[in-house]
């Protein structure tokens, strides 16, 4: 099992350098954009993601790495002024609560006030900035590619930010991030995203909430939906379990099995389909 393991891990190493390899021997990202007259005028959104010191980045990064934690953090911005172990246990067991309440309080994020907890920096809108930001970190870090975030263009017909875009290979991958559950999206959100995915014209289009419920009850109705007004023939498919496809490009994903994994199945699934 050692000699497995030492395997694996030299194939993850040689993977990654020639991920390195592959990063170093295709444009810049901005250059890709820039080729598509994509011109950014303003990265990253007005608020500010919510972030430790630099000494705490590695070990905050791979908390966000869990859904739970992610949750808690949710609720901690909802209750930024004053909060209880209670009021941030609704998906974690109060031990649980207790460690993470520890470990944002190392890295200087809460404080105690009269019996309670606070965010040191207030206010934080919400946890929209901060998941582009880790979703932005996978790219670089697991895949080891360019990736921005909160992007605005100049001069474009579509509007508002384009939350995460990456390079992939010589080509770009654009994602759409969304922090709220399903019942807070809604029909004119999945029509600014294709709007955005029609004019930008990337090689994968990721819609990507930050759930682990069903996606079908609703998302997928959605965008069938705006395929039909669109008049669009293409069909909603699925990949596996929460995950689906439109023609091998778009994706419409949940974080059901991790968000990195989720990512990757995209990938593989339009490299195998998109010869």
């Amino acid at each position: 099992m050692a000699d497995r393991d030492k395997e694996i891990e030299l194939l993850k190493g040689e993977i990654r350098r020639l991920r390195e390899e592959i990063a170093r021997l295709t444009p810049p990202l901005e250059t890709l954009l820039k080729i598509r007259r994509y011109y950014v005028y303003k990265r990253k959104p007005a608020e500010m993601p919510l972030l430790p010191e630099d000494r705490f980045i590695d070990k905050y990064y791979n908390l966000l790495g869990h859904y739970s934690f992610r949750l808690f953090i949710r609720d901690v911005i909802k209750f930024q002024d004053a909060f209880s172990v209670e009021d941030v246990t609704r998906y974690t067991a109060g031990d649980v609560t207790k460690h993470y309440i520890s470990i944002l309080k190392e890295m200087r994020l809460v404080e105690s006030s009269g019996g309670l907890y606070r965010l040191v920096k207030r206010p934080v809108r919400s946890f929209g900035p901060t998941l582009e930001w880790f979703v932005s970190g996978i790219f670089e870090r697991e895949f080891v590619t360019e990736a921005l975030w909160g992007l605005r263009f100049k001069r474009r017909n579509v509007g508002g930010d384009y939350d995460v875009i990456a390079k992939l290979n010589g080509g770009i991958i654009y994602i759409e991030v969304k922090s709220s559950p399903p019942k807070q999206v809604y029909q004119s959100e999945i029509s600014a995203f294709y709007n955005r995915v029609e004019d930008l014209s990337p090689e994968i289009a990721i819609f990507f909430m930050d759930t682990e419920l069903r996606m079908k009850d609703k998302i997928v109705l959605m965008f069938e939906e705006e395929l039909d007004h669109r008049g669009l023939n293409p069909e909603v498919i699925r990949m596996e379990k929460e995950l689906f496809h439109i023609s091998n490009r778009i994706f419409i994903i949940n974080a059901k099995g991790g968000i990195e994994n989720n990512i990757e199945k995209v990938i593989r699934w339009h490299l195998l389909y998109n010869k």
